[in-house]
């Protein structure tokens, strides 16, 4: 069976690190797997290709709407059983010459249930399945885009170690001693640092030496920049960083005060590195999260509650690294992710065309 993922790749988040897992998972259980990338060249999506282990192709992919793109895609995949395809630049452009299309739906984008939601139900016709990575998101995308929910399957993302370090983190300025409020995502509106930076104030004063690391780059960073400097706390926006794992091992928790999120693959890591997470109760989050066993939950927007949460979980932790390991290994494991995908595909494979 042959199997073509196709993504625009700008860099590595969440999905494109779902992909550097599953991808090679496939492989092993002897799927001929392969990977197209639309590359968005005014990013960086060297990075991921060096991380990439099963064969590749790479179109460049400067804009949204490209007729030569379309042709060159199409192209691509017309010798694959099944195209797999991730996100809104390789729903459109990969269903137009596959045989068979299956499409991962990675995030609740409040864009999916406006205008756009036509399209989304229209490529769905294309499509044999619809992968949801949550029960969360699978509810999205019957209730706001209008999905089928015959055609939709939850597959939880599946992760079984911490991410591998491409080099040595640089020298920064977090104080040694520092209680470290880690946050691991893109600088978004989406993810609510502000909201981090907001409760900051209420969390030094019964933890003084409580300072926010953030890593991932975005555009609001100009934005929480200046909210860090007006409301003169420690926060440390450090970018893309070649050692995810070492922060997490030096984290005294993940703060991740997201208002929606797809699945949030920095809480698995925090799980796995049996750290506690002060997160919002949104999205597919309560799914992974499981309040006041593996961290506690709080409401979005909302700076009082998060402040709170984080200085209780300071104060007093208790087992909720623990058991956030244990259920992280239980319940979201890469072998189980494969598997289900694996499944999912020769059921494919096998429906009348």
């Amino acid at each position: 069976m042959k199997i073509l993922h196709v993504q625009r790749i700008g860099g590595i988040g969440g999905s494109e690190r779902h992909l550097l897992t599953l991808l090679p998972a496939l492989a092993e259980r002897g799927v001929d797997v392969r990977f197209l990338g639309l590359d968005d060249t005014s990013r960086a999506p060297d990075p991921f290709y060096e991380a990439l282990t099963v064969p590749y192709a790479r179109i460049p992919a400067r804009s949204d709407i490209d007729p030569r793109l379309a042709l060159r895609v199409r192209r691509e995949t017309r010798n694959a059983d099944i195209v797999h395809t991730h996100l809104v630049h390789a729903d459109v452009y990969g269903a137009l010459g596959a045989q068979r299309l299956v499409s991962t739906k990675h995030n609740d984008d409040p864009f999916r249930a406006g205008a756009f939601r036509f399209v989304e139900r229209a490529l769905t016709r294309r499509a044999s399945k619809v992968i949801a990575i949550t029960e969360a998101l699978a509810r999205f995308q019957v209730e706001h885009v209008g999905l089928p929910a015959d055609k939709l399957e939850v597959i939880h993302y599946g992760l079984d170690e911490l991410p591998a370090a491409w080099g040595s983190n640089p020298v920064d300025d977090v104080q040694p001693d520092a209680r470290v409020l880690l946050a691991v995502c893109r600088l978004e509106p989406q993810k609510g640092l502000d909201i981090a930076l907001r409760a900051l104030p209420e969390i030094r004063a019964h933890h003084p030496r409580a300072e926010l690391v953030v890593l991932g780059e975005g555009t609001q960073r100009p934005e929480l920049e200046r909210l860090a400097t007006s409301l003169q706390v420690p926060v440390y926006l450090l970018g893309r960083v070649p050692d995810v794992a070492a922060w997490l091992r030096r984290a005294d928790l993940l703060v991740h005060p997201a208002r929606w999120e797809g699945f949030g693959l920095a809480l698995l890591e925090a799980m796995l590195a049996s750290k506690p997470v002060v997160a919002t109760n949104v999205s597919s989050i309560p799914e992974i999260v499981t309040d006041g066993e593996t961290g506690l939950l709080v409401p979005p927007d909302d700076a009082p509650a998060l402040a709170d949460a984080v200085i209780r979980t300071l104060d007093e932790p208790g087992g909720y690294g623990e058991q956030g390991r244990a259920r992280a290994e239980s319940e979201f494991s890469v072998a189980r992710m494969a598997d289900r995908t694996l499944a999912l595909y020769e059921r494919v494979a096998r429906a009348p065309s």
